[in-house]
C-alpha cells in the first residue's frame, strides 16, 4: 500500500472574496460580502478531489455597504452575531464533472443549525506566483434557502411578494495558497 502524502491549503484572504446576492422588493438584488473568512484545506496526493475542507466565516463582518442594513443583518432577525459568530462550511465530497467543473456538497452551519448544500465549483488552475507560491483558483456557485438556517425575517409589500426573496446566491472567487 503506498504512503499517503497530504498537503494543507489555505485561503489567500486578499485574493478571494465570498459575496452573496439576494432580491429586494423582488425587482433587483441586494449584494454584499463577507470580509473576513479562513480555511483549512487537506489534499490526498495532491488530488483536490480528496479535499478535506474546513471553512469558516466571521458572520459579523457582513458588509452590504450600508451601515443600518448591515447592522439589521448581525441582529437577532438574521444572524444573531452575539449568539454565532461563526459561519461554517465543512466539504464533504468533490465531485468531478469534467477537467474543470466540479459538485461540492458539504454541511454549512448557520446559527448553530446543520445543513448540506451544494455547490458548483469551476476549477480555473494551478499557478506560482512571483515569490515561488503555489496558488490554485476556483470560482464557486450555488444557491440557498436562508429560512433553512432561520434566517426568517421579512416584511410584507403591499403591492404583494416579499421584501427580500428566500433564495440567496453564493458568488465565491478563491484563491488557495500552498502552505509550507
Amino acid at each position: 500500500m503506498e504512503n499517503s502524502v497530504k498537503t494543507k491549503w489555505g485561503i489567500d484572504p486578499t485574493h478571494s472574496e465570498i459575496a452573496f446576492k439576494v432580491k429586494h422588493l423582488m425587482i433587483t438584488n441586494v449584494k454584499g460580502l463577507f470580509k473576513e473568512f479562513d480555511a483549512n484545506i487537506t489534499i490526498t496526493n495532491n488530488d483536490f478531489i480528496t479535499s478535506d475542507i474546513d471553512l469558516n466565516i466571521n458572520a459579523a463582518s457582513i458588509d452590504t455597504g450600508t451601515a443600518d442594513r448591515d447592522a439589521h443583518l448581525r441582529s437577532a432577525d438574521f444572524f444573531d452575531v452575539e449568539n454565532h459568530n461563526q459561519i461554517n462550511f465543512k466539504g464533504k465530497s468533490l465531485e468531478k464533472i469534467d477537467d474543470e467543473s466540479y459538485t461540492l456538497h458539504g454541511d454549512m452551519t448557520i446559527k448553530g443549525i446543520t445543513k448540506t448544500i451544494k455547490l458548483d465549483v469551476e476549477f480555473g488552475g494551478l499557478m506560482k506566483d512571483p515569490w515561488g507560491n503555489e496558488k490554485a483558483g476556483y470560482n464557486i456557485n450555488g444557491k440557498i434557502n436562508r429560512k433553512d438556517w432561520g434566517l426568517n425575517w421579512n416584511a410584507a409589500l403591499e403591492t404583494g411578494g416579499l421584501l427580500v426573496s428566500d433564495e440567496v446566491k453564493i458568488s465565491c472567487e478563491v484563491q488557495l495558497i500552498k502552505q509550507a
